[in-house]
Parts: structure tokens; C-alpha cells; sequence
């Protein structure tokens, strides 16, 4: 846990995930969010394709590889970050953060309805730990914000695009997704993901924009380059080198950096219900991943032992 192997990318992951929170909201700014979500992946995807030939890793996949490929495209590359871009056009950026924090819950019960995984009264019990402090906060949220001012709506997006992710991560974890390159079988539900955003924006946001903003450019980059195609890999990697549960403590360094950003550049206020809110949302949260963490570390080890490290 100490090898700069892991402490590195640890810190390089959290920190970038947080700040790619408030990067967004400057692309949903005179943009439509659609457009945005697309140009992002246009980018990021050559990219991954890439680092997948540098890294030289397979990128034949199979039919039932590319099926897959789909599946976690359009639910991870698509609906995931249509949602939360979304989102963002009604709720503060380290909310939204905070709400994504959460999305253990979803992943503990998808695991345990598809793989039959149990889930233990610690997790339980810390999940409604942080589900209070996290409805603490978005009380607060829903107070300050003007009348009909779509914060229930976001709220809804929000939830929505944690459900995405959630299928996600459940359905590449599968026998079939353990036999592809990770890096690759991102690279393909990348390209899959940006084609549906394409049409996407095409069918509801109109003609293209091509926004003359430096600053919207460089925020594209970033958040292609910078928040995936080298975070992505890195995370991916670290699950494989320390396990998921250790990985997961990652969401609260993550957290911790978009309301730190919300506060300096989102003029969040603080109050002893959001501050009470965010103390028990991190104090459930590590509770949680604590529980979990003691079976998921031996299922770890024995996964390792069949699939062998991309």
C-alpha cells in the first residue's frame, strides 16, 4: 500500500476525478450538454486506442466481446455522462460528486441480484449512514435554490446517471469481460459510446456548436486526455494491484476535491447541515467500503489466481 505504485496513481486519480466535476460545468455553459459529452469522447477514444497499441495489448475482440463493449459503452460512455452533464445545469457540481460517493449502494445490490454476492450489515449499515448525510446536503441544496429552479430534476439525473455506471461496473466484471485487456475493452465501449452520443446530441441538441471559447477547448482536453484516457487505465490498474474495496476509498479523496472546488469557485456555502451532512456521508461511506472490503479482498486474490493481470 506504500509503493509509490499505488500511492501515485491513488492520489493522481482522486484529485483529477474531483476536479473534472467543475471542469464541467464550464462545458454546459452556453453549450448543449450532448455536445459536449461527444466532443469529449471524440477525442478521448483515438486516444485510448492508442495507449492500447503503446501498451501493446490486444484490440481484436470477440462477438460476445464486443457485445459487451456495447453494453458498457452506451451505459457507461453514454448514459452515465449525459446524465451527469445534465445534472450539472441544476445542481452544484461537488452535490453531484457527492451523490456519485454513493454509488457502492447500487453496485452491492446489482452484484447481489447477478452474482449472488452477499452483502454484509456493515456495508448496510454504512450505506445508511452516508445515504443520510448525502440527503442532508441535497436539503440544503433544495432550500437555497430558487423556486422551479429544476434542483428535483438534477437530483433525478443524478440518480439516474448512478444507475447507469453502476451497470456498468457490474457487467464488465463478467467472465467475458475478464478475458479482454482492460484497456481495450475501454477503448471499444469508448468508440461505441461516442457513436450513441452522436446521434444523441444530433436528434435533440441540433446542428454541432463550435463554441470560440479558449478556455471550452482547453476544459475538452482536459477532461479527454486528463480525466480519462490516462485516469481510466490508471484506476483500472489499481483495482488489479490492491483490489476494488481498497480502490474505492479513492471516491473520498475524489469528493473531498469537488466541494473543496464548489466552495472556492461555485460560491457553495457552508452550513452546520451540510457541514453535519458531509461528516456523516464520509463517515458512512468508510464504514461501507471497511465491510466490503474484507470479502472483496479475497475474492481478489482468487480472481487473480484464473485471470491474469492485463
Amino acid at each position: 500500500m506504500l509503493s509509490w505504485r499505488v500511492i501515485v496513481p491513488f492520489l493522481l486519480t482522486g484529485t483529477i476525478w474531483g476536479s473534472t466535476w467543475y471542469v464541467i460545468t464550464g462545458q454546459i455553459d452556453g453549450v448543449p450538454a450532448a455536445w459536449s459529452v461527444f466532443y469529449r469522447f471524440a477525442l478521448a477514444t483515438p486516444a485510448l486506442f492508442l495507449v492500447a497499441m503503446v501498451m501493446k495489448r490486444r484490440l481484436k475482440l470477440t462477438g460476445a466481446e464486443h457485445r459487451l463493449a456495447i453494453l458498457v459503452g452506451i451505459f457507461q460512455f453514454s448514459g452515465n455522462f449525459l446524465f451527469v452533464y445534465h445534472s450539472e445545469l441544476y445542481v452544484t457540481s461537488g452535490i453531484v460528486a457527492m451523490m456519485f460517493g454513493l454509488l457502492m449502494v447500487p453496485n452491492a445490490l446489482f452484484a447481489r441480484a447477478f452474482i449472488g454476492e452477499k452483502v454484509q450489515g456493515g456495508f448496510v449499515l454504512g450505506s445508511v449512514v452516508a445515504i443520510v448525510g448525502v440527503s442532508m446536503l441535497l436539503l440544503h441544496e433544495w432550500r437555497t435554490a430558487p423556486l422551479g429552479d429544476g434542483v428535483g430534476f438534477g437530483i433525478f439525473l443524478a440518480l439516474l446517471g448512478i444507475l447507469a455506471a453502476s451497470v456498468a461496473n457490474v457487467v464488465q466484471a463478467n467472465p467475458t469481460g475478464r478475458g479482454v485487456p482492460m484497456v481495450s475493452l475501454l477503448a471499444w465501449a469508448m468508440l461505441y459510446g461516442t457513436l450513441f452520443d452522436l446521434g444523441f446530441a444530433a436528434l435533440t441538441a441540433g446542428p454541432p456548436p463550435f463554441p470560440s471559447r479558449p478556455e471550452y477547448w482547453a476544459g475538452i482536453v482536459y477532461l479527454a486526455l486528463i480525466g480519462s484516457v490516462i485516469t481510466f487505465p490508471l484506476h483500472y490498474n489499481l483495482v488489479r494491484e490492491i483490489g476494488a474495496g481498497r480502490t474505492a476509498y479513492n471516491s473520498i479523496l475524489t469528493i473531498s476535491v469537488a466541494m473543496l472546488l464548489s466552495t472556492l469557485f461555485e460560491d457553495y456555502r457552508w452550513t452546520a447541515l451540510t457541514a453535519g451532512g458531509m461528516a456523516l456521508a464520509i463517515i458512512g461511506m468508510v464504514l461501507a467500503l471497511r465491510a466490503r472490503r474484507q470479502k472483496g479482498v479475497q475474492v481478489q486474490q482468487s480472481g487473480r489466481l484464473q485471470h491474469p493481470v492485463d
